[in-house]
């Protein structure tokens, strides 16, 4: 049986087969994913960001547990800052949610970003994808928590929930705009905590400043992780808001992520081409002549294009 029949059975070291090679970008990867895309798209896709020290992975455990209660099968994707070294993962969210270790209907990985901006790994997409198409009914993606250049989370899920506490110096500082403007939720956790009625507040006066014609303000929810106070009415929470979408909002969200996912794709390309041996030299030769000044920026980027052939095509 192929790795990806064995996948689509539900046979998790298939399924951590799989995501190895498309993370690590084998030869195989493409013809993966070329078989993957048309099992995947069922399972909705959850994104858990905000700033470090929120409780972002207390809150993912605690929504797994409510998940599994339901009998659904849960992927988990953590996606954590790249070690310098080696290139992996270094917080290791695996061992903080080491009770659904044994767990047959919980499968957990953790992916380094690798240097890819916006707090998501480059082969994230790719990732929930083979998730959806091994059974899984949810996919629970969280971020690193880099603040507001998180805002990439809102292309890949369906669901966006924003994670904030009280005590974490000025709140209004860890609202600024851009984390504003992605959330379909925000959850306020640490709602024991001295503090949490201010952050309350800032976040609805932040909220009435915002100019978003068309869409609904965020839900406001407040927890207690640790406890798994507020768990359940936000597991409520998230599944009324994915099922009250139109289908014309959830096609739409849907066509913006098939779009950045190939824009990403399409530089990878382009760059992988320009700083490798297949362009002959041609990228190398460019930079000697934008450094002499015998050609522009521009120009130089345009001959760089008009000679870009992709690896395994014909010239």
């Amino acid at each position: 049986m192929s790795l990806v029949a064995r996948l689509h059975a539900g046979e998790m070291r298939a399924l951590a087969r799989a995501i190895s090679i498309v993370e690590d970008r084998l030869p195989a990867a493409r013809e993966i994913m070329r078989l993957v895309t048309p099992m995947a798209g069922g399972a909705p896709i959850l994104g858990v960001t905000g700033p470090p020290g929120a409780g972002k992975s207390t809150l993912v455990d605690g929504l797994t547990v409510s998940y599994r209660r339901k009998g659904m099968k849960v992927g988990i994707i953590a996606v954590d800052p790249s070690s310098a070294f080696s290139g992996g993962a270094v917080l290791g969210d695996r061992i903080r949610m080491q009770r659904h270790s044994s767990d047959p209907g919980v499968f957990i990985r953790s992916m380094a970003t690798r240097g890819h901006f916006g707090g998501l790994a480059s082969a994230t997409v790719d990732v929930t994808d083979l998730m959806a198409a091994s059974g899984c009914d949810v996919v629970i993606l969280e971020t690193v928590g880099v603040g507001q250049d998180e805002v990439d989370v809102v292309r890949v899920a369906d669901a966006v929930l924003v994670v904030l506490v009280p005590g974490l110096g000025d709140d209004i500082q860890t609202i600024k705009a851009g984390i504003m403007e992605i959330p379909d939720i925000f959850v306020l956790n640490k709602a024991d905590r001295e503090g949490i009625d201010r952050l309350h507040t800032d976040v609805k006066a932040m909220l009435g400043l915002q100019d978003q014609p068309g869409r609904e303000p965020p839900a406001i929810v407040r927890t207690v992780a640790t406890s798994g106070e507020g768990i359940e009415k936000l597991h409520a929470m998230t599944e009324e808001f994915l099922s009250g979408r139109g289908d014309e909002a959830a096609v739409e969200r849907r066509r913006e992520r098939s779009r950045a996912r190939l824009l990403d794709l399409l530089r990878e390309r382009v760059l992988e081409w320009a700083s490798g041996p297949s362009s002959g030299g041609a990228f190398d030769k460019a930079v000697e002549d934008l450094a002499g000044r015998v050609l522009d920026p521009y120009s130089a980027a345009d001959l760089l294009l008009s000679r870009f052939k992709p690896p395994g095509r014909d010239a």
